[in-house]
């Protein structure tokens, strides 16, 4: 089962470039997974820090389906996922620190391992700081 990777897509957007308000929604699915070895699947789009000073993060929005919660969980079969974005924080790329959101995939095999699969996204259009000409 440590050979199964996720597959994680966003809907229409090559550029992963999302405003305020916007949905933002896509799939997932395991490869060569087999559904009596999945515990359990959870969904998040969440932000972090990244640079100087702690690292900060906050859960946008949240899914869990496990076979102990009465959840069928086909992990083949393309799982979907759709929430509104928030207002802020808006992605940042500065200098000393970074704000990032992604889409997190994590599954819980009933050997007590996990898989893990991050999808960066960028919400809002700030400009990369490191890049702007003054």
């Amino acid at each position: 089962m440590t050979s199964s990777q996720i597959y994680l897509t966003l809907d229409g957007r090559g550029n992963r470039l999302y405003f305020p308000g916007e949905t933002l929604a896509g799939s997932y699915y395991l490869e060569e997974a087999r559904n009596d070895l999945v515990e359990a699947i959870e969904i998040s789009v969440l932000w972090y820090t990244e640079g100087k000073g702690s690292r900060d993060f906050g859960i946008h929005a949240f899914w869990r389906r496990s076979n102990q919660g009465g959840d069928w969980i086909d992990p083949r079969r393309p799982g979907r996922f759709s929430t509104p974005l928030p207002n802020s924080p808006l992605s940042y790329q500065g200098v000393l620190v970074k704000v990032v959101w992604c889409v997190r995939v994590r599954v819980f095999i009933v050997d007590g391992t996990q898989v893990v699969e991050e999808l960066p996204f960028r919400l809002g259009d700030i400009p990369n700081v490191r890049t702007l000409k003054v």
